[in-house]
């Protein structure tokens, strides 16, 4: 073996690398069990709210030793920006798409115009992207061409002045495409950085955004983050900060009195005629009644005059009904509502004849509430003086910069500086605001947060102040936000993911657990299988281990639990690599050859096999990176630095321990007293059983397409929109008794036990159309109102809500997913690309690699065998096995795992074909093909058990969030397994067995042709 030394220098400099790398998780990690301890030994048990104190002290602990040198001058905050990312399935958090309005920016281009053809495109697009691939922008050109005459360069559309210098009257709709499309993308990019700084000044640790293609979508990652709703606040708040005149209250009275009677009156017109038609449907009724029916209709009568009662007063005074009497309206505040009762009262200010009502010097006043209250139900009413382009007299867009302060009577506020324009406008509206006694209301995202009075005179300087019962915490957001700027258009969440502290220190539980299982297992029975030589392979594997760790927290890649369950599967194919070698070295020796060539021709020989296998597993983890997101990405990212840290450490350090342990003539046995002869001489007739295998697979693929057909399959929410929530409970529950609680309110639901029987996952695509987080509250809301029985005494809905902040949370909703309808429909699109693409791929490279159709026929019709089989199962066995059989995106990715597996499984097979067909080639076809698949029954069954072993471990170990993952890789493995045999090689065999194909290669001339490698 060549370059010994130079292998073995890049394999201590990588293992020393590796180590630094990691170096820095051991570090950070031992900081924070230090302020873990810390916090438990200075806040007890017995305090209220321990568990959010601690956390609080460990914060600050750690804040306070920050930038301490820990060891070699390393600080903590080092440490912790350079450890092993976690994901988050293992660290909890959130994990949003958000959708940047692209129906806004284009009214904003456009000056907010009326044109109809402008408008209709605009909805026109809205409804053809609930069914299209294509961009919202691309459907609204679309649907702009469609009607006739139509220019988007018009005074009315986009010929406006501010895109006067770009856009003339005379230009044609394809002249004006390019410029809005890349006015659109700057608008994204503007977002995008806008919602970056934003999180930045959050302060959370590791976070990840970035844009997704031209869909006008952001994706952001951010493990760890505890209080949800403030960074869902945060992300969404577009920051529209506006400063506008208010009316006082006394100028709104006869106004609301003379609204109340128009109101009254319409709806009474509206009952007499429901009457009317009533009293009709009524007079064509028989009237037939007993003594018996008498008294029930007096008993009726009786009852609905006490509610009519009751109703009296809103039937007369429908608006000032809802009115509260929480003090007499002062100031800018012109009424108090309830927060229930605010929809209503919108509808009712918004009618025609309730507008007309207002006198000609208020006909452009906009209506605005103010900010709801933490411990009230009651919210304020404002009057804006509005103008006739709907504008405030002044924008936030002046602001320069914003901090968290406090007013002069101590109470949590917002500073502002705005810039010279602003500053001058600032002082002519406070100044008149003092002479007349007005104020002036500060409204952010159309939320009035303040409307303070101006008792001083004008004020110079540009300097200003918001007060609105502030949390410290809102402040500081509010002050970021107006810091960043605003968004130039409204963002949606449109697919969400958020996870429990808790269930991800589970997730990290389970998953090293079932880790250290697989690991277990695998270095025992390599020890016990191939002796001295598996202990050489054991090391490997471990240096192995140390490399992917490694790489991972160099690249600063993200570990999530489908991470780990692909660092297992490496595992399992590094251990093929090694079984590969050994076995082709242990028919060598066989041949009577002495160990040192045995050992050099068994590496040769396996050469082929081993990089054939990897690459084609390696083309689909390519595959599932390019389609994939979230976990998908990080299964795919360490299948992908295994694959390639397996290779090396197979190809050369397993070589270079191999070269040691067998120099100076000592004996490397490679079997023990036990395995010597196991699977040794071999000869089965496999293509003689291929007819009952063919019967077999068809019966098995015919049942599978059948319920495919009937019953179909169990699509999860990233496939067709909705929410779904994972609860927990302190008792056993029944699915069914809580799935029928819940149909009453969330309409369309489904609940199943989820793991344990004190589990369920809930989903619902209750209001899946519409956007916000308000629904997402709704949601949470109806589901603790329903199960509260079921819930330990006591609990609030804060804690029952999904991202409550303590660490040690063990009941409530614990993770909850959202998908939107648009989004899915592209998930769903998007995987079938990935799995079609993944097939062609694979058939193109067995093509190339093979050289002969028949085999890319062959192990084709093994993959989409396996597929088909794996699909019929999870058809068949939903809502009968006790765990979770969803397809979502987690699917798709084991979909592709299999048909990687399958296809590493039936390249090897075909090596050896393709081997025997040159050392033999005398032979008839079907000797041949069944001596050199017994050759490979040995690396096939140890390969394949240990693998197994792998999955099986982590199916039981390693949680319930991948079981039905791993469910598919175990089928997968076992059909694979059968399909490379039974299926890839007779499909072959049938297609060339009677064409006379010869599949020997040229005899090349010297021995470095011949292929042996010089390593």
């Amino acid at each position: 073996m060549q370059n010994k030394g130079l292998i073995r220098l890049f394999a201590i400099l990588f293992a020393l690398v590796s180590v630094y790398q990691l170096s820095f998780t051991y570090l950070a990690s031992n900081v924070e069990n230090e302020a873990e301890a810390y916090a438990e030994k200075t806040i007890s048990e017995s305090e209220e709210n321990f568990t959010e104190k601690r956390a609080a002290v460990a914060e600050q602990y750690l804040d306070s030793i920050g930038n301490e040198p820990i060891y070699a001058g390393i600080t903590y905050n080092t440490a912790k920006d350079k450890e092993l990312n976690k994901g988050l399935d293992l660290k909890g958090g959130i994990n949003v798409i958000l959708q940047i309005s692209v129906n806004d920016l284009l009214k904003g281009l456009a000056n907010n115009s009326k044109d109809p053809a402008f408008n209709k495109a605009l909805a026109d697009a809205a409804e053809a992207r609930k069914n299209s691939q294509d961009s919202y922008l691309e459907l609204f050109f679309e649907a702009f061409d469609n009607q006739e005459g139509a220019k988007l360069a018009s005074p009315d559309v986009f010929g406006t002045k501010a895109l006067a210098d770009e856009i003339s009257f005379d230009m044609s709709n394809s002249q004006v495409r390019p410029i809005i499309s890349r006015k659109i993308d700057e608008s994204v990019t503007s977002a995008f950085e806008v919602l970056r700084e934003r999180i930045d000044k959050f302060g959370v640790t590791q976070p990840n955004i970035q844009r997704l293609g031209d869909s006008g979508r952001i994706l952001i990652e951010l493990p760890g983050a505890k209080d949800i709703s403030r960074i869902q606040n945060l992300l969404q708040s577009t920051a529209q900060l506006e400063f506008w005149d208010v009316y006082k209250a006394n100028e709104f009275s006869d106004y609301l009195v003379n609204a109340d009677a128009i109101i009254a009156e319409n709806l009474k017109s509206e009952s007499d005629k429901s009457d009317e038609e009533s009293a009709e449907s009524t007079e064509e009724q028989t009237e037939e009644t007993d003594s018996e029916e008498t008294d029930e209709d007096d008993l009726e009568s009786l009852l609905s005059s006490e509610e009519d009662g009751e109703e009296d007063i809103s039937s007369t005074n429908p608006l000032l009904s809802l009115v509260q009497s929480v003090g007499q309206p002062q100031g800018p505040v012109i009424a108090y509502f309830a927060i229930k009762d605010t929809a209503q009262v919108n509808s009712y200010l918004a009618m025609p004849q309730v507008k007309s009502q207002l006198p000609s010097d208020k006909r452009f006043t906009e209506f605005a509430w103010g900010k709801p209250p933490k411990d009230s139900e009651i919210i304020e009413l404002y009057a804006l003086k509005g103008n006739r382009n709907d504008e405030p007299q002044l924008s936030g867009a002046v602001v320069t910069d914003a901090q968290q302060t406090y007013d002069q009577v101590g109470r949590v506020a917002v500073s502002m500086q705005m810039d010279g324009r602003g500053a001058k406008i600032w002082e002519d509206m406070t100044g008149k605001a003092s002479s007349q006694g007005s104020q002036i209301a500060i409204v952010l995202d159309n939320i009035v947060y303040s409307a303070p009075g101006v008792s001083s005179g004008a004020i110079s300087g540009g300097r200003s102040e918001i007060t609105g019962q502030f949390t410290i915490e809102e402040a500081q957001d509010l002050a970021n936000v107006l810091r960043a700027g605003k968004l130039p258009a409204s963002a949606d969440i449109v697919q969400s993911e958020i996870v429990g502290p808790s269930l991800g220190q589970e997730a990290i539980d389970s998953g090293i657990l079932s880790f250290a299982i697989a690991l277990v297992f695998v270095l025992i029975y390599m020890v016990f299988y191939y002796g001295k030589a598996g202990l050489y392979a054991d090391i490997a594997l471990a240096v192995n281990i140390l490399f992917i760790f490694g790489v991972l927290s160099g690249l600063g890649a993200v570990l999530t639990l489908p991470g780990i369950a692909g660092i297992v599967l490496t595992i399992g194919m590094s251990v093929d690599a090694n079984v590969l070698i050994f076995e082709r070295i242990r028919e060598e020796i066989a041949k009577g050859k002495t160990q040192a060539e045995a050992i050099s021709d068994g590496f040769r020989n396996a050469l082929s096999s081993i990089l054939d296998a990897n690459i084609t597993t390696a083309l689909t983890g390519i595959i599932l990176l390019t389609f994939g997101t979230g976990p998908i990405k990080g299964f795919a990212t360490t299948l992908l630095i295994g694959i390639v840290t397996s290779l090396f450490c197979a190809i050369f350090l397993t070589r270079l321990f191999i070269a040691g342990g067998g120099k100076k003539g000592k004996s490397l046995p490679f079997s023990t007293g036990i395995t010597k002869n196991w699977f040794q001489n071999i000869d089965l007739n496999f293509l003689k059983k291929r007819k009952i295998a063919y019967i077999i697979s068809a019966v098995a693929i015919l049942i599978s397409i059948g319920s495919l057909a009937t019953k179909g399959l169990n699509q999860g929410v990233d496939f067709v929109g909705g929410r779904s929530y994972t609860v927990r409970f302190d008792q056993a529950v029944n699915p069914s008794e809580i799935q029928t609680k819940l149909v009453e309110d969330l309409q369309s639901v489904e609940a199943k036990t989820y793991g344990a029987s004190s589990q369920l996952k809930i989903t619902t695509n209750y209001k899946i159309e519409e956007e916000g987080t308000t629904v997402d509250d709704e949601i949470q809301s109806i589901l603790f109102d329903n199960l509260q029985e079921y819930l330990p005494n006591g609990m609030a809905l804060g804690e029952f809500r999904v991202g409550d902040s303590s660490s040690d949370k063990e009941f409530g909703i614990m993770s909850a997913i959202k998908v939107g309808p648009t989004i899915a429909d592209d998930i769903k699109t998007a995987s079938y690309y990935a799995i079609i693409g993944s097939l062609i791929v694979v058939f193109l490279y067995i093509l190339l690699r093979f050289r002969r159709w028949q085999f890319s026929l062959g192990a084709i019709a093994a993959v989409i065998h396996d597929v088909v089989i794996v699909l019929g199962l999870f058809s068949l066995l939903y809502g009968v096995l006790p765990f979770s059989l969803e397809i979502d995106q987690a699917f798709i990715a084991a979909i592709l795992t299999v048909i990687g597996y399958s296809l590493n499984d039936t390249v090897v097979v075909f090596d050896r074909i393709r081997e025997f067909f040159n050392d033999h080639p005398s032979w008839k076809m079907d000797k041949l093909i069944n001596v050199a698949v017994s050759s490979t029954i040995s690396r096939t069954i140890n390969t394949s058990l240990t693998t197994l072993v792998v999955l099986v471990a982590i199916f039981i170990f390693g949680g319930d969030s991948i079981r039905g993952f791993m469910f598919a890789l175990i089928i997968g493995v076992v059909v694979g397994t059968y399909s490379s045999v039974f299926i890839a090689t007779p499909v072959m065999f049938d297609s060339v067995k009677k064409k006379g194909i010869d599949f020997t290669e040229p005899k090349p001339q010297d021995e470095e042709q011949q292929g042996k490698v010089k390593i």
